[in-house]
């Protein structure tokens, strides 16, 4: 796989924040003393590594929520001091993106998630539902292609361009990109109602190839 756009990204404003560290000046008025930073580029670095943070780690993860709660000024800091706060949650942040930590504990649960829906679609298809049973596999199918986008840096967007553009990036060979083209067909086709254009081992055989694709791409 390319290096993905979020590592890219990562990279930068390391570079760009070591460049504003380096800025610093001493400071001191009545009631602190230390070193302080431009107010303008610590504003603009924060505000893009937040968003860098809520896209790659999540708004709701321990490194959105602990940069933003370190944003805030506190009484008698200085904004170097504030800086240096930011920078350890956002070293914290790019170490654990770049050692596959945050993509490891996000796909453990989605593993479940996707167990469970595409057991349901077994379930489904069981009981002679075919095409809810091929939505639900579809369904799953597309939002592991979403995640797969989210983790190379890639825009999600229609299944099949997601799968265009994943299999452009390297993320997965020709073959696959075929093979979900396939799997997009009986998914449309059962969106449609258009129960006569497949079978019950047609969607057999997608949720075991949706099954199989989801685990290689987790």
């Amino acid at each position: 796989m390319k290096t993905s756009a979020f590592a890219k990204r990562f990279n930068e404003l390391a570079s760009q924040v070591e460049e504003l560290d380096r800025s610093k000046m001493p400071y001191r008025n009545d009631f602190v003393s230390g070193f302080r930073v431009n107010d303008t580029a610590l504003i603009e670095w924060s505000v893009k590594t937040r968003n860098l943070l809520a896209r790659a780690c999540g708004q709701d993860s321990e490194h959105y929520l602990e940069f933003v709660k370190r944003e805030k000024p506190q009484s008698y800091q200085t904004n170097h001091e504030r800086l240096l706060e930011l920078i350890a949650v956002f070293r914290a942040a790019q170490e654990d993106y770049e050692g596959g930590y945050l993509h490891s504990v996000r796909s453990l649960v989605q593993a479940e998630l996707f167990d469970t829906e595409l057991d349901q679609a077994r379930e489904l298809l069981k009981g002679g539902f075919k095409l809810a049973a091929a939505v639900i596999a579809g369904v799953v199918l597309e939002t592991s292609l979403r995640q797969a986008c989210a983790d190379a840096g890639i825009e999600p967007g229609s299944l099949n361009r997601m799968n265009a553009e994943l299999s452009k990036a390297g993320v997965y060979n020709v073959l696959m990109q075929k093979q979900i083209t396939a799997l997009a067909e009986v998914r449309n086709k059962a969106a449609h109602g258009e129960a006569e254009e497949f079978n019950e081992r047609d969607v057999s055989d997608m949720i075991a190839s949706v099954e199989r694709i989801v685990s290689e791409l987790t």
